[in-house]
């Protein structure tokens, strides 16, 4: 009895922190896009704002999941990261022209890149002790996100959009406080070896994973960062543009609680290229509607697109990662996924959306995830006839 209340203490703080974190990438996500169109910025710089980010977080991700590893620490590795952001997301919104904003900008995703990573890190850590479900930690994060989007877009319509900046410095320092009371998942582990991590990046079922993960992610990614300016082609209001945002968060929740219960029925690549499939047609959806409105319901599909290919991708990696690794496996799938992927959808995105228009991008971000779906099912289908006796 006497060990279970701090242990009680230890899971809330994380659910908090995990909310806390997501709130600010709510705002990132969600109305930095908006604030930077306010600014009077082009749609092929606010691309290239938004591929800086992918493009630091290459390397960002590795350096800091390497010294997580290393040192066998993710509590201090987060003080300093969240620190790092406070000050860097004062430098963008005081930057006073497009050079100096995009250096601010990647010294800002530079600490706020790894965050998610070492946040999943901590929550496999943390879980295989207590027993608990990936999912009861991650679903506070997609709550966060949510009440950012929806309750922030509420204020934002009625303020303006120049309220971004104070929303977005007192979610970093929310989270800098809460992140100072949590345990550390990695005191005492066990010292990782360099020699560890080229494993990882010899082992070609996990390489070739990380290709299938990269092209699903740049149609997941051009979504993420041109839905705001999409909607406010078709006409939306900030307000709008929120809701739809809080409607795809919320939509995760009953998905990753299911999966946290019922997803070792399914194996996961045909689960991978189920969610691919749904991609697309979310998509192809998107490209045809005209009426801002109806992006509320199509982002419901988010729970089957994206609520099941984070749940599963992480499980799917978990398998092939020992524990003095996870903090590097996390940030090396977090490379491909986010930064990598997002590296090209900001890049290529900004330039088909200034070229040919919002619905042009939700086009070519169906056409990718059809090439996700038949790589995983072909994935799964050549590894099960490998495995076949005789072979």
């Amino acid at each position: 009895m006497r060990t279970s209340i701090p242990i009680q203490s230890d899971d809330s703080l994380l659910r908090l922190f995990t909310f806390a974190f997501f709130m600010t990438m709510g705002i990132v996500v969600t109305f930095f896009p908006l604030y930077f169109d306010y600014k009077g910025y082009s749609k092929i710089q606010i691309g290239l704002l938004y591929a800086i980010g992918p493009l630091i977080g290459i390397a960002t991700n590795l350096l800091w999941g390497f010294l997580s590893d290393r040192f066998q620490t993710i509590k201090k590795i987060m003080i300093i990261l969240i620190l790092g952001q406070l000050v860097t997301a004062i430098l963008v919104f005081t930057a006073g022209w497009f050079s100096l904003l995009y250096v601010c900008l990647a010294s800002f995703f530079f600490f706020q890149q790894p965050v998610n990573s070492l946040n999943d890190s901590q929550i496999m850590l943390s879980i295989r002790t207590s027993g608990k479900s990936y999912a009861s930690f991650r679903v506070y994060g997609s709550i966060g996100f949510a009440v950012s989007a929806g309750g922030f877009g509420l204020l934002l319509r009625h303020y303006g959009t120049g309220l971004t900046p104070i929303l977005c410095l007192f979610t970093i320092a929310c989270t800098l406080v809460i992140v100072f009371l949590l345990k550390d998942a990695r005191q005492g582990g066990k010292k990782m070896a360099f020699s560890g991590v080229v494993d990882i990046l010899r082992n070609r079922k996990f390489i070739w994973f990380l290709v299938l993960v990269i092209i699903m992610s740049v149609s997941h990614r051009f979504n993420d960062g041109f839905l705001a300016l999409y909607m406010r082609q078709l006409g939306a209001s900030d307000s709008l543009i929120g809701y739809a945002w809080m409607t795809s968060a919320l939509s995760e929740i009953p998905v990753f609680f299911f999966l946290s219960k019922h997803g070792h029925r399914f194996k996961e690549l045909p689960l991978l290229a189920f969610a691919g499939l749904i991609y697309a047609l979310r998509f192809f959806i998107m490209s045809s509607i005209q009426d801002p409105s109806w992006v509320i319901w199509i982002q419901m599909l988010h729970s089957l697109t994206f609520g099941i290919f984070l749940f599963t991708a992480n499980r799917y990696i978990s398998q092939l990662i020992p524990d003095e690794y996870r903090s590097s496996g996390q940030a090396i799938f977090a490379v491909a996924w986010s930064s990598i992927a997002g590296l090209i959808s900001g890049t290529f995105g900004g330039w088909i959306f200034d070229a040919a228009g919002g619905s042009t991008v939700y086009v070519f971000a169906a056409c990718l995830s059809i090439v996700a779906t038949i790589g995983f099912l072909g994935t799964h289908l050549f590894q099960n006839n490998e495995s076949l006796p005789g072979r």
